[in-house]
């Protein structure tokens, strides 16, 4: 694996880690964002003929915020909520990126989190049935939620869908609200059938992505970045890309499973070592399937270098952390 000279293979520093330790435990009800103001969460309730309940008219991110030695700083906030514009601007709505900053680190402070996942949420509210928009309020919201996910988590279990992804000539590759019907469904046939997650692959027989999160793959020492057409481009995928010099390219998937590893990253996944793939039957009627590496060496490294980056304890972070 060729590293970039400012990524180094070490696990997050003591410093993180006591920072972590010491965000403060809250048990405070929950504060929301709720259209220019913060209440409490549960004061909140949303109108039964809200449009994106009924069409899936909203557009989402998931972003996280990390405790670092000097205070809890969010991981790559601009470059989220530019993409969560593009996809407000696709459904035809306005979005303010700088008041969505203020909103979220407004929450962060109001919770008084360390470790967190953040969900800001635009969509379209109550109104008449139908999919004309018209005439329905939008409405924008920020929740925030205590993690204690570690970075290199457990490895997972995953199977190849029926389904195919959405393909991004009829649905762009975007964080929109119905977009994510195509995950769920993915998600429920492979948890049916005992795996842990699914992976989308092509007509073609190119590996796709997970429902919710990127793919990369190490053959002799070398990380490759799964590229798609249909696949979102993911903020985590592009953060490793950059740490690691990763190389980006379609990958079949006899290539996948002839891997050495396979890891799936994003910002809730972060880097998750992948320790099984079934890969269902090809058009000879053959079943194929992969058990990887016990250890997944590289994808552990990998792993450490991503921690110590959104921690702060890279000379990559400054550019990507925004403090609390």
């Amino acid at each position: 694996m060729s590293l970039s000279a400012s990524a180094t293979l070490e696990r997050p520093a003591p410093q993180a880690e006591a920072a972590r330790a010491a965000a403060p435990a809250n048990d405070a009800p929950q504060v929301l964002w709720f259209d220019g103001e913060l209440t409490e969460a549960n004061r909140l309730q949303a109108a039964l003929n809200t449009h994106a309940l009924h069409y899936g008219s909203g557009v989402f991110e998931g972003i996280r915020a990390y405790a670092t030695r000097h205070g809890t700083a969010v991981f790559r906030l601009p470059e989220h909520l530019e993409r969560m514009r593009k996809g407000a601007e696709l459904l035809g709505m306005s979005f303010d990126v700088a008041q969505a900053t203020e909103a979220v680190l407004a929450t962060l402070r109001a919770n008084r989190q360390g470790d967190a996942y953040i969900r800001p949420l635009a969509w379209y509210g109550e109104g008449n049935f139908g999919l004309d928009v018209g005439g329905h309020p939008q409405h924008l919201m920020v929740a925030t939620s205590s993690t204690n996910v570690h970075l290199g988590g457990n490895r997972t279990r995953v199977s190849v869908s029926k389904w195919r992804r959405n393909p991004a000539s009829s649905l762009p590759a975007l964080k929109l609200c119905g977009a994510y019907v195509n995950s769920i469904l993915a998600k429920r046939e492979v948890k049916a059938r005992g795996f842990d997650e699914a992976m989308f692959a092509d007509d073609d027989g190119f590996a796709v992505e997970c429902t919710g999160a990127n793919l990369f793959i190490v053959r002799d020492g070398r990380v490759t970045a799964v590229e798609h057409r249909d696949a979102l481009p993911g903020i985590t995928r592009d953060t490793l890309i950059r740490l690691i010099g990763a190389e980006s390219r379609p990958v079949s998937m006899e290539e996948l499973l002839d891997a050495d590893e396979v890891f799936a990253c994003g910002t809730a996944a972060e880097v998750t070592p992948i320790g099984e793939i079934d890969a269902g039957e090809n058009h000879a009627g053959e079943r194929g399937s992969r058990v990887y590496d016990a250890e997944s060496p590289l994808a552990r490294e990998i792993a450490a270098v991503y921690a110590r980056t959104v921690r702060g304890e890279s000379t990559w972070s400054s550019g990507w952390l925004t403090e609390v």
